[in-house]
């Protein structure tokens, strides 16, 4: 292989600096999330407990190890995309989720106090397309 300087290849090539990539849509980072949940279909999951009765500032900071949410922490995709932290106010603003959303994938009143991944990456598809909410959850409005 012959190396040359950047300035040799501009008098024989157009070099052009490689454009960065175009950050992910909502729906394709709920789409990834899913993705890594189903990896280990099996796999228990932890859930927030009821997230529902904690206080605003409470909710934003809390986690849980081994939780859906720190599956998705781990992705290293997902982390160059943005998602700053496996709390839930990070990952609320992250996947532009509602309070009701995050509600429905995470917290212990749906789920036990642990889940199965495979029905956290359900319920993370389901949110995002509500009009198939019966599809994924059975639930009928």
């Amino acid at each position: 292989m012959e190396h040359k300087r950047l300035a040799e290849l501009n008098r024989v090539a157009d070099v052009k600096p490689a454009r960065p990539a175009r950050p992910l849509s909502r729906r394709e980072r709920l789409d990834r999330w899913a993705e890594l949940l189903e990896r280990d279909p099996d796999r228990l999951l932890a859930t927030l407990d009821e997230i529902e009765f904690k206080p605003k500032s409470v909710r934003r900071s809390m986690r849980a190890d081994g939780s859906a949410l720190s599956v998705a922490y781990t992705d290293p995709v997902l982390r160059a995309e943005g998602m700053a932290s496996d709390r839930l106010g990070d990952s609320i603003a992250f996947f532009d989720l509602s309070e009701h959303d995050a509600h429905i994938i995470l917290c212990s009143c749906h789920g036990g106090s642990t889940m199965r991944a495979e029905e956290a990456a359900r319920r993370v598809r389901g949110i995002r397309s509500p009009s198939l909410w019966p599809l994924y959850f059975g639930w009928f409005w």
